[in-house]
């Protein structure tokens, strides 16, 4: 469960701190906070893929695992861009222009990134539901609400943090579903 819930919760941990916009006074902090998060929003991938890592079902299994990858991969592009090249950029008195560029990349490959969230968390959710069925509503629920939430919040406070902590207990009540009902569904989809 540790794996699952502890990079939501350090991102809302860090979320606490981002600032709302990119200015020549938060730049430094910007870019070096987005060089440290590089290395922890990938990791939100793993948890719809950890979570159906016992379905009976390998190319339920392998979707997960894709849709993880393919979020992973493109909302490093948001850090990357946004975060560290725009604060980078502003931090050396660079120009509006190239900062706006920056962010309007790695926004539009975010967006790819959190849409395959969005689905792998469905798909990790409806597993888990079809599985466990009502033990697993409060997790599906929390997971499916957050993951929409994650569409447009990235950590930002409030909402953005509250997606984060939402997200982690979702996860938790994911996997603990699923631990309570290890057999049940072999017999209806195996």
């Amino acid at each position: 469960m540790i794996a699952i819930a502890a990079p939501p919760l350090v991102l809302a941990g860090v979320g606490v701190t981002h600032p709302m916009h990119l200015t020549a006074q938060s730049a430094a902090y910007w870019r070096a906070m987005h060089i440290g998060l590089i290395v922890v929003f990938p990791l939100l991938g793993l948890a719809p893929w950890l979570v159906l890592r016992t379905n009976p079902h390998a190319s339920v299994r392998w979707a997960a695992a894709l849709l993880g990858y393919l979020y992973a991969t493109f909302y490093s592009a948001l850090d990357v861009l946004a975060g560290v090249g725009a604060g980078g950029v502003k931090a050396n008195a660079g120009g509006n222009r190239a900062v706006e560029t920056l962010f309007g990349l790695g926004n539009a490959l975010a967006t790819v990134g959190v849409y395959a969230y969005l689905a792998a968390s469905v798909l990790a959710a409806g597993g888990v539901l079809v599985k466990a069925r009502s033990a697993a509503v409060p997790g599906a629920v929390l997971v499916v609400a957050a993951a929409v939430s994650f569409l447009d919040s990235h950590i930002y406070w409030p909402r953005g943090v509250l997606t984060m902590i939402a997200l982690a207990l979702g996860w938790m009540g994911l996997v603990w579903a699923d631990a309570r009902h290890p057999r049940a569904a072999e017999g209806r989809l195996g």
